[in-house]
């Protein structure tokens, strides 16, 4: 259900570092792993995670399924703290709200959450 990538970069993920936070990718990888319980597909990268909802249709050819790209750096209107952000740059959650983070991520992609068993 997921890979784990750490050469295969996107153009898109270079633009999306967060200053090569240093907990990025142990912060993302526990973000993975709390994505699975929505059925998600992920993707780790080296600076990124891309999630995917496998059991939607997209908005159109060039993308067939719900998708984003997630990156985790410093906040800097929270101190410096260590946030994970959208592809489109909007703040999710601290890194340290991994189930707050996870929740929010799978609702933008559509994944059901009130039956998936994912209640904490």
């Amino acid at each position: 259900m997921s890979q784990v990538s750490q050469d295969a970069e996107s153009p898109m993920s270079e633009r999306l570092d967060q200053t090569n936070y240093p907990d990025a990718y142990a912060r993302l990888g526990a973000l993975m792993s709390r994505l699975h319980v929505y059925g998600l597909k992920t993707v780790l990268q080296r600076r990124s995670l891309i999630v995917i909802n496998p059991n939607l249709p997209g908005c159109c050819e060039g993308a067939p399924q719900p998708a984003d790209t997630i990156t985790c750096g410093p906040r800097e209107d929270d101190g410096g703290r260590a946030w994970f952000f959208t592809s489109w740059g909007k703040p999710i959650a601290e890194a340290s709200h991994i189930v707050d983070a996870a929740l929010t991520v799978a609702t933008t992609l559509g994944a059901p959450t009130s039956e998936s068993g994912a209640g904490e």
